[in-house]
């Protein structure tokens, strides 16, 4: 073994100087529109960079990143929910053969501190998309047995774990018998997969009708690159699953909402069986029940149409959920009217009247709002509902203050989605600012999701009247008169001919 390394070392060692190191993502195989922006945002939050020459296969399990040190890689998987573990590549192949002849060029120098008389080793396979036999995997352990691994070999508790990942393709009815690509690497680090368990809402203190997913929710966060000592609010609070998230990162947060009990955790109870919420279902006993508490500066009754902040930028990140009127209703203080005549309005008439809130009011707002109070550089995170058949990317809302990094989809029916838009603050936000989206063409597109309510329960409302139809079609079917009514068609179409016959029909 020595003697091949010696021969290594004196030939070509040094083949990979200079280049950025290549390390392998696993990634699970959800969310896959989440994944690269995901990972994009973690890199720059680590002081990385994404490379436009990396190609990656965007529904592939298995990505290849240059990253410049495995200490930035070490931090990309302290944060990622997307991906699964992260290895050094030493080598990778279309084949065994070719996997085998990357390891040899693999720089020895790099494999050396691993592979000591005095450590521990095993090696793990992972195969996608295909199970392997036991067999199967010794056979490609002992074929391996050309690397200089020097140490003891330890399954329970091993210094260094060495994995052989086999892709076997996206189709569970295609299976090849061959991988279509082998790797093989030392394994670095796990993501933050348990935390999509750990923190679910199924059990959580307080939730409401639209409470976050507790994977979506960290997405987001990492989305708006939410670091340690950040400040971060939510304009629709809610039952503040979104401040979680961005608290479990270490930022401090806050939210704002119109409905006072959502806010201060009174009324009636979301939970099947259970009548009025208790005395532990609010935002800060959410917190508090993750160990959070001191990240929680506060939550306020306010209208998200009606500014109540100074002027001046206060938060890092805003990372939202607004209502789309399907589960939550989306409104506003004050009537039509006030509305439309803010400037006439007096001073002395405060009872609260509640009005429609349109959804490209609520967003472009929303976007003002950023514009306004985002530092420079901070993220803006929400989710856009819109109706498939009439969505085109024209359509996203757009501000002057504010750049769009990454647009992402979920499926919510056949005929609506919702969009995880993320926007990145690049200029100072001036008064004519305000009123941009009025002169903005993009902005009278949206404005025809003012009624996805309708739309959204149109689709259902068809689907339902389909499913009756066929209901009543199956039952017609499956009774005696229906069934003698078909034998006697069936019948009389076979004595067709003979009758058409003696009629001299031709």
């Amino acid at each position: 073994m020595r003697g091949w390394a010696e021969r290594f070392m004196a030939s070509g060692g040094a083949m990979a100087r200079g280049l950025l190191p290549s390390y392998l993502l696993l990634l699970a195989q959800e969310n896959l529109e989440f994944r690269l922006p995901e990972i994009k945002s973690l890199l720059s939050l680590c002081g990385g960079q994404f490379s436009s020459q990396q190609e990656i296969r965007i529904n592939s399990p298995f990505w290849i990143l240059n990253i410049p040190s495995e200490e930035m890689a070490r931090g990309l998987m302290k944060r990622t929910v997307c991906a699964k573990s992260v290895f050094e590549l030493w080598g990778q192949g279309k084949s065994a053969e070719e996997l085998y002849t990357s390891l040899k060029n693999y720089p020895m120098e790099k494999m050396v501190p691993y592979l000591q008389s005095n450590s521990t080793y095993k090696i793990h396979i992972h195969a996608f998309n295909k199970t392997l036999t036991q067999d199967k995997k010794i056979r490609r352990i002992d074929a391996l047995e050309f690397l200089p691994f020097e140490g003891k070999v330890n399954l329970k508790n091993p210094e260094h774990i060495f994995w052989i990942l086999e892709d076997y393709g996206m189709d569970p009815n295609n299976v090849p018998e061959d991988p279509l690509d082998l790797y093989f690497g030392r394994w670095i680090a796990n993501g933050q997969r348990e935390l999509i368990e750990s923190y679910s809402v199924k059990r959580r203190h307080f939730i409401g009708n639209t409470s976050m997913d507790a994977c979506l929710s960290f997405i987001m966060a990492n989305h708006g690159r939410v670091k340690a000592n950040d400040v971060v609010f939510d304009p629709f609070v809610g039952t503040g699953g979104l401040l979680i998230s961005s608290a479990r990162f270490g930022a401090y947060v806050c939210g704002t909402d119109i409905d006072y009990n959502t806010v201060h955790g009174l009324g009636k109870a979301s939970r099947k069986n259970q009548k009025w919420r208790g005395p532990d279902e609010n935002i800060r006993a959410n917190l508090r029940q993750y160990g959070l508490e001191k990240y929680y500066l506060d939550a306020l009754v306010s209208d998200a149409s009606k500014p109540i902040w100074r002027k001046e930028m206060l938060f890092d990140a805003i990372i939202t959920d607004p209502p789309y009127g399907i589960r939550e209703a989306t409104r506003r203080t004050g009537s039509q009217k006030e509305i439309l005549k803010a400037t006439e309005r007096g001073t002395e008439n405060h009872i609260s009247i509640s009005s429609n809130y349109h959804l490209s009011d609520i967003f472009f707002d929303l976007l003002n709002s950023a514009a306004e109070y985002l530092v420079m550089g901070g993220r803006l995170v929400y989710w856009l509902p819109v109706y498939k058949p009439e969505y085109t990317e024209e359509i996203i809302p757009r501000h002057p203050c504010l750049k769009l990094i990454s647009n992402c989809e979920q499926m919510l029916s056949s005929h609506t989605s919702r969009r995880l838009i993320t926007m990145e603050k690049v200029k100072e936000f001036e008064d004519e600012d305000q009123y941009s989206h009025l002169l903005d063409y993009q902005s009278l597109l949206y404005k025809g999701h003012n009624s996805f309510r309708e739309k959204y329960f149109s689709g259902v409302t068809k689907r339902i009247a389909k499913e009756e139809k066929d209901n009543q079609k199956c039952s017609s079917l499956s009774c005696p008169s229906a069934i003698l009514q078909m034998d006697l068609a069936v019948m009389l179409a076979g004595q067709m001919p003979v009758l058409a016959q003696a009629a001299g029909i031709n």
